[in-house]
């Protein structure tokens, strides 16, 4: 349907706000003008006065904007009111947190202000995470498990088994060009057994960066490893660090105190980190280690690095997550990144949506540079 001269000049007066520079001519009216109010509050604030100081104002035009604009325009609004406006202090009343838009970058400023937030507000920032939090377990939990447990169960594939392990349909399928018509059997030249499943297949290190950079990667990463603690055959340590170290293994089970447990906005000490996971991993064959930081190290970067080796040298798989987000090609320090991946270690960034498959060939133990490429990834050289 062609757009005619009237609404091309209405979306230009839109566009362009109420200052005489621009041109248009058009005059709006009813809901044509609370939108432009409304945007002229946010956009326009260095001329309008901004939406004031007073909590009516910010819960009003946070009703207004949820009126006229669809969910994700509201949630980019509220990310610069915050930024273009300093509007953090509104997160401070638990009535105008309750009208927020939620959404993982919200779940990021709330956990980076929790130590000032006043107790009623707490427990209503709580209620706002966790409803984030279930929103993304029901869309990234099945797909995660699905691909990890396909994986694992190959990984658990018993190819030499006893006669009480032998998995006999499978076994017969795979050698049914062995039959032998004079003796009516078949030679299972292959031997197919049911995996051993009480067994841990699996060890998987999450080892994730606070700096406040990696915000939305930690809220992801929080919600995976939930998930991943979930799997009987893996067993999942997440461990969260900035100067300090701190292991949140033990809050997997809810990963709202989980991501309560983390402190955004830190400094950085990979080495000290990587140091503790060592100490974590009994199984280096076994055992995957994921680095989720963007590698800007404020610790000592060359004993740093000589740790990473070691732990590829030792068979542990490691893979630098430089972000686990949907927000483009991150910053990150490339010196850094491309000297892990001169030692064998792939740096790269991951959307949540892609995660599940990634530790999927992470458990077949895939050429994890080659499934990257696969996904139009482009990794640290």
């Amino acid at each position: 349907m062609a757009i005619t001269p009237d609404e091309r000049l209405r979306r230009w007066r839109l566009v362009l706000g109420s200052g005489q520079a621009d041109g248009v001519g058009m005059e709006l009216t009813g809901v044509d003008r609370a939108i432009d109010q409304a945007l002229e509050a946010l956009y326009d604030s260095d001329r309008s006065g901004g939406l004031g100081s007073s909590a009516p104002s910010v819960a009003r035009w946070l009703g207004d904007i949820r009126t006229y604009f669809p969910k994700s325009v509201v949630r980019v609004m509220q990310r610069d009111a915050l930024e273009r406006l300093n509007l953090r202090q509104m997160l401070l009343e638990p009535e105008l947190l309750e009208a927020v838009e939620a959404d993982v970058h919200l779940v990021s400023t709330l956990l980076s202000l929790k130590s000032v937030l006043p107790g009623k507000t707490k427990e209503t920032a709580r209620i706002v995470v966790r409803r984030v939090v279930e929103d993304l377990e029901r869309r990234l939990a099945a797909p995660t498990r699905q691909a990890i447990q396909g994986s694992l169960n190959r990984a658990a594939r018993n190819r030499r088994p006893r006669y009480s392990e032998m998995d006999w349909h499978r076994t017969i399928r795979a050698n049914l060009k062995h039959y032998q018509p004079e003796y009516r059997t078949i030679i299972p030249e292959t031997r197919i057994g049911y995996g051993r499943k009480r067994s841990l297949l699996r060890e998987i290190i999450l080892c994730v960066d606070q700096s406040g950079s990696m915000a939305a990667s930690v809220v992801y990463a929080g919600v995976f490893g939930a998930v991943l603690a979930s799997l009987p055959a893996v067993k999942t340590h997440f461990v969260a660090f900035d100067t300090a170290v701190v292991d949140l293994t033990e809050e997997l089970h809810d990963p709202v105190e989980l991501l309560f447990g983390t402190q955004l906005g830190g400094g950085t000490d990979i080495n000290r980190a990587l140091a503790y996971c060592q100490g974590l991993i009994t199984r280096p064959m076994e055992t995957i280690l994921i680095l989720l930081s963007d590698l800007y190290e404020g610790g000592d970067e060359e004993e740093m690095l000589k740790r990473a080796a070691a732990l590829v040298n030792s068979g542990t798989q490691v893979i630098a997550l430089l972000a686990l987000s949907d927000d483009g090609r991150p910053a990150f320090h490339h010196d850094i990144a491309s000297a892990m991946a001169g030692m064998g270690i792939p740096a790269f960034a991951c959307t949540p949506d892609l995660f599940p498959e990634l530790m999927a060939a992470a458990i077949n133990r895939q050429e994890i540079g080659q499934w990257a490429a696969k996904h139009d990834i482009v990794t640290a050289q």
